[in-house]
C-alpha cells in the first residue's frame, strides 16, 4: 500500500497537494480574515481544512511542509509561525508524521535553480503536465515530488 502524503506551502493562500494512493490531487486554502474577524480565525480555518482532508483521505501517513528560514516581512512571519504551530500540533495529535523540507531544495528540484522565482516555478510545474497558473498549487506540487522521490528528506528512525 502507498503512502498518503499531504504536501503544504503554509501561507495566507496555502497550496497543498496530495498523493492518495498515488493519484495526485491539488489546490489552494484561502485564509484570509474578513473584515470583522480576529486574527486567530486564520489558524482555526486552517485548522478545519486539515481536518476535512483528513476525512476526505482517510488517513494522512505524513505530512512534508515547505520550510521557510527567511521571511520578508514581519507579518508573513508570524503568519507562518502561527501555521506551522496549528500544523504541528494537529499533526502531534493525530499521530501524524511531519517534516519540513527548505524552500530552496524545492525550488532546485524543480527548475534546477535554488532561487527560482515564483513564475519559474509555475512554468516548470505547467511542463510537469500539472495543470495549474498558481504559485501555491506549484510549490506543493514540486514539495509532493520532492517527497516521493526522497530528496532533501532526512531519514528518521
Amino acid at each position: 500500500m502507498s503512502k498518503n502524503i499531504l504536501a503544504l506551502d503554509l501561507g495566507t493562500t496555502t497550496g497543498w497537494a496530495t498523493s492518495i494512493d498515488g493519484k495526485l490531487h491539488w489546490g489552494h486554502w484561502s485564509l484570509k480574515g474578513g473584515r470583522y474577524e480576529g486574527g486567530g480565525m486564520r489558524y482555526l480555518r486552517f485548522r478545519s481544512q486539515l481536518v476535512q482532508t483528513y476525512k476526505f483521505l482517510g488517513r494522512i501517513d505524513v505530512v512534508y511542509f515547505e520550510e521557510v528560514r527567511r521571511h520578508l516581512g514581519t507579518d508573513a512571519a508570524h503568519i507562518y509561525g502561527g501555521l506551522l504551530a496549528t500544523l504541528t500540533a494537529w499533526c502531534e495529535e493525530q499521530h501524524i508524521a511531519y517534516q519540513g523540507i527548505p524552500v530552496g531544495t524545492i525550488k532546485k528540484h524543480a527548475t534546477g535553480k535554488g532561487n527560482a522565482n515564483k513564475m519559474q516555478m509555475i512554468i516548470a510545474a505547467v511542463d510537469r503536465g500539472w495543470n495549474t497558473n498558481d504559485d501555491n498549487e506549484a510549490d506543493a506540487l514540486w514539495l509532493l515530488d520532492c517527497a516521493i522521490r526522497g530528496e532533501g528528506i532526512e531519514a528518521h528512525e
